[in-house]
């Protein structure tokens, strides 16, 4: 699990470096053209790294509670989500965008309270 939750933040780390550099594929270009796509990208893609994240961190932090594990983290990733977000006004290929920012924010709400279902 601790792999896949590396590997997937290095994926996300490579969107946005991408996204900055203006050489994002063009094939993804098709989610501008959906109805709110990017704020589904936000929420889905911030979601399953929280999720991988907590999840791994419940198994490798096992006398720590779970609550407190999920909220930790998740307030760690909403600092470093928003950090990159607000970088994003000194990009002349990225615009910053506050509900991106939300939408980002509910992924990673949503996705810890489904981290903490599964470890329930």
């Amino acid at each position: 699990m601790k792999w896949l939750a590396i590997l997937f933040a290095l994926l996300i780390i490579l969107i946005i470096v991408l996204a900055d550099m203006g050489s994002l594929p063009h094939y993804l270009g098709f989610l501008n053209k959906i109805l709110y796509g990017d704020k589904a990208g936000h929420f889905i893609l911030y979601g399953i790294l929280t999720l991988l994240i907590d999840l791994t961190l419940f198994r490798s932090l096992p006398s720590r509670s779970p609550g407190l594990v999920a909220v930790s983290s998740g307030l760690i990733l909403a600092l470093l989500i928003g950090l990159e977000e607000f970088s994003q006004q000194y990009s002349s290929n990225r615009t910053f965008d506050l509900i991106d920012l939300l939408a980002s924010y509910l992924g990673v709400f949503f996705f810890s309270w489904v981290a903490l279902q599964i470890k329930r």
